[in-house]
């Protein structure tokens, strides 16, 4: 590795782009040049003193100061990048800061609950790598009764692109309220495992990432992330 120079996706990653595996998709998408040519190498080295470095048309220049906040994720907000229209981005309740930001994995919009927003693709990756084997805990209510029969076909699994997925825990908390625990984190995967169970959802929130709880926080609002709350999660 020449001196000084780091991997272009490491380069975005530290510049709060996304994290590094999502920067790497951006890079195989075109979305990034390097000395005024599209880059589709995630591996090219670079440098912010030596070298030009664009995403989406913006120069990025220096890596930005870490930041990562802990967000209850409210209803109908889209973990996205992308220029929505009218639809309601995550990242729009943090307009105000002057930092890039992107969501820790995602809750898709009807989901609520706890979410991490953050420009340290390091840190994001260690989350989301299938090797930190971190459990995530999910808070459903449905519309119907929730049987023993119920229990059996979630605790048994479902097929969710191409893969069959089993929870890693199933609890009944009362009639029509159940908390599942998972670690593939395939997309909806919970959505998935109840309705396909035959239940109704009325809601369904993300309670706990590895021993960190939500805790009162209330839709919408977020609060800095602690050297405390890294602990929980990796403990």
């Amino acid at each position: 590795m020449e001196k000084g120079k780091n991997r272009l996706s490491k380069t975005l990653a530290a510049a709060g782009i996304a994290s590094r595996r999502a920067c790497e998709e951006l890079i195989f998408q075109g979305r990034v040049k390097v000395n005024g040519k599209t880059e589709y190498v995630p591996q090219t080295l670079v440098s912010f003193s030596e070298d030009t470095i664009e995403f989406d048309g913006h120069s990025i220049h220096k890596e930005e100061k870490k930041v990562t906040f802990l967000l209850n994720k409210p209803h109908g907000y889209i973990c996205s990048h992308a220029d929505l229209g009218t639809k309601k981005r995550v990242i729009d309740l943090f307009r105000h800061l002057p930092y890039r930001l992107f969501t820790v994995g995602r809750l898709d919009r009807d989901t609520t609950g706890l979410l991490l927003v953050t420009n340290d693709g390091h840190l994001a990756q260690r989350i989301i790598h299938p090797s930190a084997n971190i459990c995530k805990e999910y808070l459903v209510k449905t519309e119907q009764e929730i049987l023993g029969s119920h229990l059996q076909s979630i605790s048994a699994g479902t097929r969710i692109e191409g893969f069959w997925v089993k929870p890693f825990r199933v609890q009944k908390v009362r009639k029509g309220t159940l908390k599942i625990v998972v670690k593939e984190g395939k997309k909806r995967e919970v959505r998935l495992l109840v309705q396909n169970a035959g239940l109704n959802i009325l809601s369904l929130s993300r309670i706990r990432i590895g021993n960190l709880l939500l805790g009162p926080l209330r839709e919408g609002d977020f609060r800095e992330y602690t050297q405390e709350d890294e602990l929980r999660i990796f403990s």
